[in-house]
């Protein structure tokens, strides 16, 4: 019986790998995404459940990547108006807060400008009077409480909906399998997996990597081999706790380390994330550390003291999801959030693995992976435009 043949095989049903998908087939392209578990199972699924510009890429210049995170949420709040949904964010400062109101009210007004002035980008400073109502903040020391907007999504019905988008316009989706290996020959990829207890087979003229977390891993199973690339895996951890917050999403300095968390609420009760924690070991193994909990438990409970005297015995809920940052010493916090788009060659193995990236601008990277290719593919007669395609 002969091998399925398709233009992409896409290893990996995260938010990358069915944003590729989805990309490919809209550009016309044969692409079958083969993915282990569930869509959006890995880190798509563990996120902080935000669709945002990424204000504190400002802290580090990354003008470019809020820039296409603002332009992505636009898009998103119009083509998935039933998955992805506006909120407003608090940003109160107090009298220990590192960034003060004039550096806050900058950024902000950097964040309106690179989103072209949206206007759902724009900012106010929210009166004293309105202070009482921010669903019992502690308002002792604080100078000034910032309003702003960002998105809300479940991550999972997310890519859930980017995979149906893809599957419509023509691609193919093997879950669960287990991708086996890749070798290279007669100018194409020859792509083994498992799946309900059987081997399969598929022929690809190229090969995405969308491994997240696993994206080394999918490169020790090809051949001929490609090296590691170096990067690092970041856990970052969430809670959820019992009790609404109504309001809106507040956006906070944890008192240990002056890091933004976010305390937002989710699905009736409230969601506190993220930790910055390095990780070393198989990415099926990330969980919540302890450590991380109470860092978690700390700072709501310094914001919110109707959280003062809860304990880890009082979490409802925990996840840890895995970020893929560029190897290099020093604070997580500070490092690039670009998408890392690697191929040794891509003329001569036809391989690319796709490092890093955002919810957010899952199309964006999704239509530069599709860039990267499509000189390498024989024409196609583009089915749709991405920008335009409605999610549900």
């Amino acid at each position: 019986m002969s091998a399925m043949s398709y233009d992409i095989a896409v290893i990996g049903g995260g938010i990358h790998g069915v944003g590729t998908a989805q990309a490919a087939a809209a550009a016309g392209y044969s692409v079958a995404v083969i993915e282990m578990k569930g869509l959006g199972s890995g880190t798509s699924g563990k996120s902080s459940k935000l669709i945002h510009g990424g204000l504190r890429y400002l802290e580090t210049a990354q003008l470019a990547l809020v820039k296409e995170c603002l332009r992505e949420r636009a898009l998103l709040l119009k083509n998935a108006p039933g998955l992805v949904s506006l909120k407003k964010i608090f940003l109160p400062i107090y009298r220990e807060t590192v960034r003060r109101p004039w550096l806050i009210r900058v950024g902000l007004s950097m964040y309106y400008a690179l989103s072209g002035f949206d206007r759902d980008s724009g900012f106010i400073t929210l009166p004293k009077k309105e202070w009482e109502n921010l669903d019992g903040i502690n308002t002792e020391g604080i100078q000034a409480v910032f309003q702003y907007h960002e998105a809300q999504t479940d991550d999972v019905i997310l890519t859930n909906a980017v995979m149906n988008s893809a599957m419509n316009l023509g691609a193919a989706l093997f879950m669960p399998a287990t991708f086996i290996g890749a070798v290279f020959e007669n100018c194409g990829w020859t792509v083994r997996f498992e799946k309900n207890g059987t081997i399969s087979e598929m022929r690809a003229s190229f090969l995405v990597n969308a491994g997240g977390p696993w994206a080394n891993m999918v490169l020790r199973k090809v051949v001929p081999a490609e090296r590691d690339v170096a990067v690092d895996l970041v856990q970052g951890s969430h809670i959820l706790l019992k009790g609404k917050i109504e309001r809106g999403i507040y956006y906070v300095e944890a008192p240990q380390d002056r890091r933004g968390v976010f305390v937002m609420p989710w699905q009736g009760n409230t969601l506190v994330g993220t930790t910055e924690t390095v990780f070393n070991g198989n990415p099926s193994t990330s969980a919540p550390l302890e450590s991380e909990i109470r860092y978690l438990l700390y700072a709501a409970g310094r914001y919110f003291p109707r959280f003062r005297s809860a304990g880890p015995e009082d979490v409802l809920d925990s996840f840890a999801g895995l970020r893929v940052l560029p190897s290099a010493g020093g604070n997580p916090f500070s490092r690039s959030r670009e998408t890392l788009l690697y191929s040794e060659d891509l003329i001569r193995t036809r391989l690319i693995s796709i490092f890093g990236g955002k919810l957010t601008s899952y199309r964006a990277t999704g239509e530069s992976v599709i860039r990267k290719i499509a000189p390498h593919l024989p024409s196609a007669i583009a089915k749709a435009d991405t920008r335009k395609l409605p999610l549900k």
